[in-house]
């Protein structure tokens, strides 16, 4: 029998969201929080962090905790998760976000920019899900799986006017890892599937003029830009039992453009 009250409910559930001082990953935090989660939400700029987490608790009354950490290291990681296990004996939803990027013209493209970007936006996110496994495992049952959720882009199904190429490289090996890990996890009760957002924004998504914003939209079938509502709503989805034979998917939310 469906009980819609239980179809899509995440209330209990505990969330790990990274780059969440911000962007992508305030909303996503900020949704999850609204749904019933307790979200420890992550970034490496501690002061920012506890700002948003406390903008979060008043616009949701939502149980949100600061975690600063710095994922772009293994030894980060793993500092991260030993705090994270203090309080918490399992995670069952993570949302590997915090990434960086990096526009440089080909002939000029800089061996460090292409190192920070593989390293925060695809090493941190195998590693994370790593480090983290025994916590998942805990929790996870085969009617109530533990879920991951990795932020890839419509940068790496459609080739954008911008010269990013440490960035589409990543996220199109950010799409491809999380169908690798997907295949060995699902026996574990662990689903793993990735979100291509196209533009939300964010930090590292600025509009600078109206003609930048009007270029964009004409970009977008659906024009318009991305909303929180949009990232949201899809991520408490696939934290949800509505979700859990999902697995291993590449959903786009970006209203058209990698048509």
């Amino acid at each position: 029998m469906i009980d819609p009250a239980q179809m899509f409910s995440i209330n209990g559930r505990v969330a790990l969201v990274t780059g969440a001082s911000s962007g992508i990953g305030r909303m996503i935090a900020t949704g999850l929080a609204a749904c019933g989660a307790r979200v420890y939400a992550c970034a490496r700029t501690a002061a920012r962090l506890e700002a948003t987490v406390a903008e979060i608790r008043q616009e949701t009354s939502g149980d949100v905790i600061a975690l600063p950490g710095d994922v772009s290291t293994v030894a980060g990681i793993e500092a991260l998760v030993a705090e994270l296990s203090k309080s918490e004996k399992q995670v069952d939803i993570l949302v590997n976000n915090a990434g960086t990027i990096c526009e440089a013209p080909i002939d000029e493209y800089p061996e460090e920019g292409w190192d920070n970007v593989l390293s925060l936006n695809l090493k941190s996110c195998f590693f994370l899900t790593q480090k983290l496994l025994p916590m998942m495992r805990a929790g996870a049952t085969a009617e109530r799986p533990s879920t991951v959720i990795n932020i890839g882009s419509v940068g790496a199904l459609r080739i954008g006017p911008k010269e990013t190429y440490a960035y589409a490289a990543a996220k199109a090996g950010l799409h491809h890892l999380s169908k690798s890990m997907a295949k060995r996890l699902a026996p574990e009760n662990i689903t793993i599937n990735s979100i291509a957002p196209g533009f939300f924004p964010s930090d590292m998504t600025q509009i600078t003029s109206d003609e930048m914003h009007d270029m964009l939209i004409q970009m977008v079938p659906r024009r318009r830009v991305g909303q929180p509502l949009d990232l949201a709503g899809l991520a408490v989805f696939l934290a949800s039992p509505a979700a859990s034979y999902m697995t291993g998917t590449v959903i786009p939310v970006e209203g058209g453009m990698s048509l």
